[in-house]
């Protein structure tokens, strides 16, 4: 973002301060673009800020670590850490030097899996992890997103989250996800992942666009793109560490082998799918064919934005039964409480829709759960049966936040 547009408060921003006061360092990783930097800037505007983006700073950071952080001195922000791994090392020495001191580096990454490695290897104990995705629905709001329930998701699935993409208007969509995602795969996979053929590798993530809100077959992939099995789950490995996929876990405790255990497929920005799928206009979103596929990754985006913006790992899942029974997203509050949910792209919530999560809630896990709600594109709220009621996208926006 450049900086003329105005700052939009981030729910992150209370968790890093806390942990700012806990922890002798704090990672904030995401993807690319979603504001990692800006937040860190505004919200620690004495703390210094170095990049490893920098050619020449990154060089310094690996050629001589002890030099490096010399001429840094604390408190610092080093952005991209990723690329000088080695300096985790003599970060901690730093650390365990003065323990008393807190929050004098904060860590950034764009590569989640690579980064939390790292940092749970070498500074265990002393050091928080976050993670900042694109903007959320109350975030977009603060920036004058439509409050009608069609146009928010129209506009927040056409353009996507990201917040240069909600901020300036201006900016062609399509053009801005191009860019990145060859940015991304350039700059970031290839230079810390050995993909292999970079054609197949584009190739599987336009198919798990397409396939977006399924449950995920590697086989399936392999015999359409014609590499691997192995090959396909690496490649979704590193999609899901780049934070450009979530896969969400079946849900099956206490009801044995009845359950399929295949995660679904989902991306954490729905924008970039409606650009590997080439949806761009508003009739193609909400009559096509992959309508409801894109409503339901919306929906499973936001429930994991929100539980990241609380500094919590999510715990989210979703259940199907071989006989075809399914519960859209289960997620799990503290103390075991179990609250499902279901998505259906209508405006006009039916009495029948509420009959999945009627039977989780009073036959399969009638002790945990809680209240259920079917999330349409209603303005308002209906109850549907004793246990379940419709909800808007902000009703349910809110609702993760209290739950998660």
């Amino acid at each position: 973002m450049t900086d003329h547009f105005k700052y939009i408060q981030r729910h992150l921003e209370g968790v890093l301060l806390k942990s700012l006061q806990q922890f002798s360092a704090v990672a904030v990783t995401g993807p690319r673009q979603s504001g990692k930097s800006t937040l860190l800037r505004h919200t620690l505007p004495d703390y210094k800020y170095i990049t490893l983006d920098d050619p020449l700073v990154r060089m310094q950071a690996n050629d001589d670590p002890i030099l490096f952080l010399d001429s840094v001195k604390t408190p610092v922000i080093i952005d991209e850490f990723q690329y000088a791994p080695q300096l985790l090392h003599y970060i901690k020495m730093r650390i365990d030097e003065n323990r008393a001191v807190k929050g004098g580096f904060i860590l950034t990454g764009s590569q989640q899996f690579v980064a939390t490695k790292g940092l749970s290897e070498s500074l265990a104990g002393r050091i928080a992890l976050l993670e900042l995705p694109p903007f959320c629905i109350q975030e977009c709001q603060k920036a004058g997103l439509p409050v009608d329930p069609v146009d928010l998701f129209v506009e927040n699935t056409l353009r996507g989250c990201y917040p240069e993409l909600v901020l300036n208007k201006k900016i062609d969509a399509r053009q801005w996800y191009s860019s990145y995602v060859q940015t991304y795969i350039e700059r970031d996979i290839r230079s810390l992942y050995d993909i292999g053929n970079l054609r197949d590798f584009e190739r599987v993530l336009q198919l798990l666009a397409a396939r977006c809100s399924q449950q995920l077959n590697y086989s399936s992939i392999s015999r359409d793109v014609g590499v691997a099995v192995n090959t396909v789950k690496r490649w979704v490995s590193v999609l899901e560490a780049c934070r450009l996929i979530y896969l969400l876990p079946a849900y099956y405790r206490n009801l044995g082998q009845r359950l399929v255990k295949a995660p679904k497929i989902y991306f954490l920005d729905s924008g970039l799918v409606c650009y590997l799928t080439g949806l761009s206009d508003k009739g193609h979103l909400l009559d096509g064919p992959m309508a409801g596929a894109l409503f339901e990754n919306f929906c499973v985006q936001e429930a994991l934005k929100c539980s990241l913006a609380k500094g919590v790992v999510p715990r989210l899942s979703y259940l199907r039964t071989q006989s075809g029974f399914e519960v859209d997203l289960i997620v799990e509050a503290d103390g075991g409480a179990l609250h499902p949910f279901e998505f259906k792209l209508s405006a006009t919530p039916k009495r029948s829709m509420a009959s999945a999560l009627d039977r989780f809630i009073t036959e399969l896990e009638p002790e945990k759960s809680r209240a259920g709600a079917v999330v349409c594109l209603n303005k308002s709220g209906v109850a549907l049966t004793r246990n379940v009621a419709s909800a808007s996208l902000l009703d349910f926006a809110d609702s993760l936040m209290q739950i998660c």
